[in-house]
């Protein structure tokens, strides 16, 4: 596969990440995944910073930027680092009007895609809280031997 064409699988596949983790309930994995992979391609020299941009809802109402960063056709916000201010031009607010090319990955394909080219990384073990036991502690069969008794029903 060219060069250009792995680049362009990584950027769809870090905006199918993106757009997944806007809505998921437990972002950090998908986010930090995101920043791993840019990061490693700002490295490869794969993607370029292009300048910074203010958020539109900053929180508790201070002033905040994003760097732009340029990857193939996409355009990706990350978290600034301490010299990108004085390095990067501010290019003020966002354009509204500027959207991603609409490509659809399978998110699993996605995942598995920036995993590889970021390297191994360890993903934390979901628990499901309904079915954890410990081992350690007994089940005990509670049984109810007397009969149900409601105070409306006897009238008292």
């Amino acid at each position: 596969m060219k060069k250009e064409d792995m680049v362009r699988q990584l950027a769809i596949a870090v905006y199918t990440v993106n757009r997944h983790a806007k809505t998921a309930p437990d972002n950090r994995e998908l986010y930090a995944l995101k920043n791993k992979t840019i990061e490693r391609l700002l490295q490869s020299g794969d993607a370029q910073k292009i300048g910074l941009h203010f958020i539109d809802n900053p929180q508790l109402s201070k002033q905040s930027s994003t760097v732009l960063v340029k990857c193939g056709d996409f355009l990706f916000h990350t978290l600034p680092e301490k010299g990108d201010f004085t390095s990067l031009p501010h290019l003020g607010e966002q354009d509204q009007t500027f959207r991603n090319p609409q490509e659809r990955m399978n998110l699993k394909a996605a995942k598995e895609l920036l995993v590889n080219f970021v390297g191994e990384q360890k993903t934390p073990v979901k628990v499901n809280k309904k079915s954890f036991t410990s081992p350690n502690r007994k089940r005990t069969k509670i049984t109810n031997t007397q009969p149900f008794r409601s105070s409306y029903l006897d009238g008292k």
